[in-house]
């Protein structure tokens, strides 16, 4: 991902930072926005990487970038029986235990605060790994996937769900207009935070996607790896096994 494009401009942080306190600063609007931005379609995405995961049966599953942790919880109906949701924004991970708690997942779902650059887990670890919107924030991508490689087991399956840019020109345009025009504005309404959505938009619009990702996960040695586009495209689940 560019590393030009961040939340604060004049911030002498670094993206990492800044990244991290961005979403603790909206962390208590996001799940709403997120319903609201995407008409309710982000709920149907993750129920499609939920389905992914569960055809594997898997018993230990790591959810990375976890936010407010949607999909830990919807990971919870695995029936895996050790789940680890990790993120570095403290402000998203206390909403995330908050649900947890009110759920009585506890037991089942472990939250973290770690740096999907630097998982500490040990190696070839979990069954099944998962990222949803979470990629375009890495300050160094092909790392943070290789971290997420290297825990998992032999014929482990990576699932990530990200926003993508549609490849038919006018619904590209439409996507485009929506995304730069409108979101800002609606995050900028219900989160207070103008800069965050600006970023995100901006990230979503620019980030790479399809055969790009594709590849670099291949660079990194996932096999079988496909691209799912969702909706004209507008978002991509990718699905990555990490073969013995």
């Amino acid at each position: 991902m560019d590393k030009q494009i961040i939340p604060y401009k004049f911030s002498i942080k670094s993206k990492r930072e800044q990244i991290q306190n961005m979403f603790t600063i909206i962390s208590t609007r996001y799940d709403l926005l997120n319903r609201i931005i995407s008409w309710g379609l982000d709920k149907r995405w993750r129920n499609k990487v939920f389905k992914l995961v569960l055809q594997r049966n898997p018993d230990s599953v790591l959810d990375i970038a976890t936010g407010t942790a949607d999909m830990a919880i919807l990971l919870s109906k695995t029936k895996a029986r050790h789940i680890l949701a990790i993120d570095t924004s403290v402000g998203m991970l206390a909403v995330a235990r908050e649900k947890i708690n009110a759920l009585g997942l506890q037991r089942q779902i472990r939250i973290e605060i770690q740096d999907a650059e630097n998982i500490k887990c040990p190696d070839n670890f979990f069954d099944a790994a998962t990222i949803t919107y979470g990629i375009r924030n890495f300050e160094n991508l092909e790392r943070s996937l290789s971290e997420a490689f290297r825990v998992l087991k032999s014929n482990g399956i990576l699932v990530i769900l990200e926003t993508s840019v549609p490849s038919n020109p006018l619904i590209r345009l439409g996507y485009k207009l929506y995304t730069k025009k409108i979101v800002p504005k609606i995050g900028a309404m219900i989160s207070k935070d103008k800069n965050a959505y600006e970023y995100l938009a901006e990230s979503a619009i620019n980030f790479q996607s399809g055969s790009e990702i594709v590849a670099i996960l291949r660079k990194i040695g996932y096999q079988t790896v496909k691209s799912l586009p969702q909706v004209f495209g507008i978002s991509t689940i990718y699905v990555a096994e990490k073969c013995s």
